[in-house]
């Protein structure tokens, strides 16, 4: 967990506070997306409405203008009984129609209304915790490289002068704004470690620099 690549803190509370944040937004990714798949299928059956609606009227527009085609051919008779069949044909080849456009709105609105019920609540959680997640990387990254150098080393213990409680920084020296300013190695060293642990580095011979 040292590495500058993996993007979770060393220290044991950081760490878990960091998965147990992984968790709680994998859990409520998971609620919300079943939630939005949920209205989907609710509103998915008003498609297989106007599906069934469309394929039995079309079914019942060919048969009703098939036998009005038939009609037609019957001598004396063909006339006046084709005409109400073909009417007919033509007022189910409308349902047909309604069923058809019922269902191609209603599977368009499925994924709209699942996707806006759905979207804002994840976002509302992902975008702050992947903000923190990286500006804790860029943390990370910039903190091991800057341990890497005797510069980097200084501006650390500098940091940590300027960040760090009066109490944590008496433990390292006496006087640790002076011994930062004669760059007693030891100090500066304890300074940059005390920084390093504050942003979630477990403190290893390969985090600084050979002395």
């Amino acid at each position: 967990m040292s590495s500058r690549y993996v993007p979770y803190a060393a220290t044991p509370g950081r760490l878990l506070a960091q998965l147990v944040s992984d968790a709680i937004a994998v859990v409520w990714t998971v609620i919300w997306i079943s939630v939005g798949l949920a209205v989907h299928h609710a509103v998915a059956v008003i498609s297989e409405v106007g599906r069934q609606v469309h394929d039995g009227a079309d079914g019942l527009a060919h048969g009703l203008s098939s036998a009005g085609h038939s009609a037609g051919n019957i001598p004396l008779l063909g006339g006046s009984l084709s005409s109400p069949l073909n009417a007919a044909g033509n007022a189910a080849s409308d349902v047909a129609g309604a069923g058809a456009s019922l269902d191609s709105t209603a599977a368009w609105l499925a994924w709209v209304l699942g996707l806006a019920v759905a979207l804002p609540p994840i976002l509302a959680v992902a975008m702050p915790w992947l903000f923190l997640r990286l500006r804790f990387f860029r943390r990370k990254w910039t903190a091991v490289t800057l341990a890497s150098t005797a510069a980097g080393e200084q501006l650390l213990a500098l940091r940590a002068l300027a960040n760090r409680p009066m109490a944590r920084l008496a433990e390292i020296s006496d006087d640790p704004v002076a011994a930062w300013q004669t760059r007693d190695a030891l100090a500066v060293r304890k300074l940059a470690a005390l920084e390093l642990r504050a942003a979630g580095i477990r403190l290893t011979a390969g985090n600084f620099r050979s002395i």
